[in-house]
């Protein structure tokens, strides 16, 4: 049974994540959808929340799960069982940070593969940076995420 880990902050998530995760789900038997617990990267959302928000987002694929993750994603995909790692590359910017981390998860995990994916270029644009922004100050994002986090965010920035 081919598994894949599908790490990301999800800060929140986004169209174009479960556009990703739409593609890592065809591609394998089980998927793990690994949100990282970094307070260094001073998220707007605990994991908790961001587990919370996602879990009604992946539970149209029978084959992903999702929960929360904290260390090293190599030792984290290790102790899954994982046989790869999917990351989407939205631009050309994407590819040197992800390609770096790729090489170094490799030298730490050989067994575990990483793979690449584009979004829908509809999604190409979007990120979770630019989604806070945009919200942040008003503006609808509720085509660039599911409704769930559109009210979350709503309710964040009217506090």
């Amino acid at each position: 049974m081919r598994h894949c880990i599908y790490p990301g902050t999800f800060d929140p998530i986004t169209c174009g994540h479960l556009d990703v995760l739409s593609r890592a789900a065809r591609l394998f038997d089980r998927v793990t959808v690994a949100i990282a617990d970094n307070p260094g990267k001073e998220p707007l959302f605990s994991a908790k929340e961001r587990l919370a928000m996602v879990l009604p987002n992946v539970a149209a694929f029978p084959n992903v799960t999702a929960t929360i993750f904290g260390g090293l994603l190599v030792d984290f995909a290790r102790e899954q069982k994982a046989d790869a790692i999917m990351r989407g590359l939205r631009a050309l910017s994407d590819f040197e940070f992800e390609f770096n981390m790729a090489l170094m998860n490799r030298h730490l995990q050989p067994m575990i593969e990483t793979i690449f994916v584009m979004p829908n270029e509809q999604f190409s644009y979007t990120s979770s940076s630019l989604v806070k922004q945009v919200a942040r100050y008003g503006g609808q994002v509720g085509h660039f995420v599911p409704p769930n986090v559109a009210e979350a965010l709503r309710e964040s920035f009217s506090r």
